[in-house]
């Protein structure tokens, strides 16, 4: 189309999935032509979007980090900071610093039969000015939630607090809480990591909860990883700590998925001992659903418990009946004095960045589409997606996709296509939620979200061993993969 840039490639975010997707690009295919469009002006993703105290992943970096990359850190389990380290050194040492495009927002994708390829139409973040580019291929790898707002309930009496109220996907950076009181509300990851880190500081930080969550201590140091680097040498080593903190992951996953009432004993156990003495364990530490019916929740060196039993931090179970002028009361008559809330209350998910898709101008219901093999949506040509795991870290699966894209994309070539579309053999083949995962800001959004089939390859896969076999290992040739030329369309 003259006038307008044409890219093989066009990777959407350029945080953690959209820096991994383009290594993986540059490595197997470095003559294809691809851009990074990212929306904010930095990259980083969520790791630079993300300033509340103590932020930090939930997940050993040996796997959370890249495979082709050793994490070098002593501390495994790391803060936010080291993390974003991590990510730009990666980007700047493989060159795709400079394949980023800061302020590009990617507002609709349509996919041009005729023309066999995406037109995207962007809009400038910081200007507001409009443009478009075309491609061959559109890969989204700005994981699921939005970034410009978190999810927060109607409080009653909200507006009646004379006090702060932030949320931790806009904390402020002046946000002064010296020797102030702090309710912060919620249960999950962020709530856990936010109590021991504003603990030292707050005069008393109380985290209310409306129903509990599995908690459980891990070391922050990985201490055979550190002897295994000495002996072994970084690569070697890192290696073999990836292979086992894998093996360890799954291994504990199965056994609470196998043995829930035995796992959540342990864990019971595990928590009575951390807290202090006579602690009522089964209010604030037992909640209704079995072990990873949602994520567990791991808090370094037992930080949260520590805090708790220096007195400097509470959990408190209870309804929020209203926010008051100074505090919230609860649906008990138990009022929680505080000066600032903090509402740790999850994420809005939206699938794809928030793009608009068409395919040939009918515009993509997502919730009428079935994910292919994790990695691509039926009935949508040249799309790719990078969407990680809920059971374990999230980079091991976006490792394995980028993988599979390449080669798909190799296959391709040596087949002279350049269009592929999934299609079910089965239109009417039952199909179930995207993600079978309980946790709130995903049971909010599913039903918008694509769904998956009952049988390979319309799974969406939560299981590392099968999706290496899947997509590491087995053959790219489907004959529910259409793939065709510009000329002529045949099956695989």
């Amino acid at each position: 189309m003259p006038g307008v840039e044409h890219l093989d490639v066009v990777i959407v975010g350029a945080g953690l999935s959209g820096i991994g997707a383009a290594y993986y690009l540059q490595r197997s295919h470095p003559q294809r032509r691809y851009a990074i469009l990212e929306a904010r002006g930095a990259s980083g993703g969520t790791w630079d979007l993300f300033r509340y105290p103590g932020i930090r992943s939930d997940s050993d970096l040996h796997t959370f980090g890249y495979e082709f990359r050793p994490w070098r850190e002593e501390r495994s389990i790391a803060d936010g900071p080291a993390i974003l380290a991590y990510l730009r050194e990666t980007a700047a040492e493989h060159g795709i610093d400079r394949q980023v495009r800061y302020h590009h927002r990617v507002v609709s994708a349509a996919w041009s039969s005729q023309e066999a390829h995406w037109r995207l139409e962007i809009e400038r973040a910081d200007t507001g000015e409009r443009t478009a580019l075309t491609c061959t291929w559109l890969f989204c790898a700005g994981g699921y939630y939005r970034y410009d707002e978190g999810f927060t309930p109607q409080f009653p009496g909200r507006e009646r607090f004379r006090g702060t109220v932030v949320h931790p996907q806009a904390w402020p950076e002046d946000l002064d809480y010296a020797g102030k009181r702090v309710v912060v509300i919620g249960s999950g990851a962020t709530a856990v990591t936010i109590l021991p880190a504003m603990a030292g500081t707050a005069a008393h930080v109380t985290m209310l909860q409306r129903t509990p969550s599995y908690v459980l201590p891990a070391p922050s140091r990985d201490a055979l990883a550190v002897r295994l680097r000495r002996l072994l040498g970084e690569e070697r080593a890192h290696r073999a700590v990836r292979r086992l903190n894998i093996a360890r992951q799954r291994a504990i996953w199965r056994f609470c998925q196998r043995h829930p009432g035995t796992a959540r004993r342990l864990i019971r156990w595990v928590n009575a001992k951390a807290l202090p003495e006579g602690y009522p364990v089964d209010e604030h530490f037992n909640p209704p659903y079995d072990p990873w019916d949602q994520r567990l929740c791991l808090v370094p060196d037992g930080d949260l418990f520590r805090a708790i039993r220096a007195g400097k931090a509470s959990v408190v179970t209870g309804r929020i009946a209203t926010f008051t002028e100074t505090g919230v009361l609860l649906s008990s008559g138990e009022e929680l004095p505080a000066d600032i809330i903090v509402t740790a209350t999850g994420l809005n998910v939206q699938a794809f960045g928030g793009v608009a898709l068409s395919v040939d101008g009918a515009p993509v219901d997502l919730a009428q589409t079935i994910a292919y093999k994790g990695v691509m949506l039926s009935g949508v040509p040249n799309l790719a997606y990078a969407i990680g795991y809920t059971n374990s870290s999230w980079t091991l699966k976006i490792g394995l996709l980028c993988e599979y894209f390449c080669r798909l994309l190799s296959y391709l070539d040596e087949h002279g296509y350049d269009v592929c579309r999934p299609e079910p053999a089965n239109p009417q083949m039952p199909t179930r939620p995207f993600l079978d995962f309980d946790a709130g800001y995903i049971q909010r959004a599913i039903a918008k979200l694509p769904r998956q089939g009952d049988r390979a390859p319309w799974l969406t896969s939560m299981n590392y061993q099968s999706d290496v076999k899947l997509l590491r290992r087995g053959a790219v040739a489907d004959p529910q993969l259409r793939l065709s030329s510009s000329r002529a369309t045949v099956s695989a």
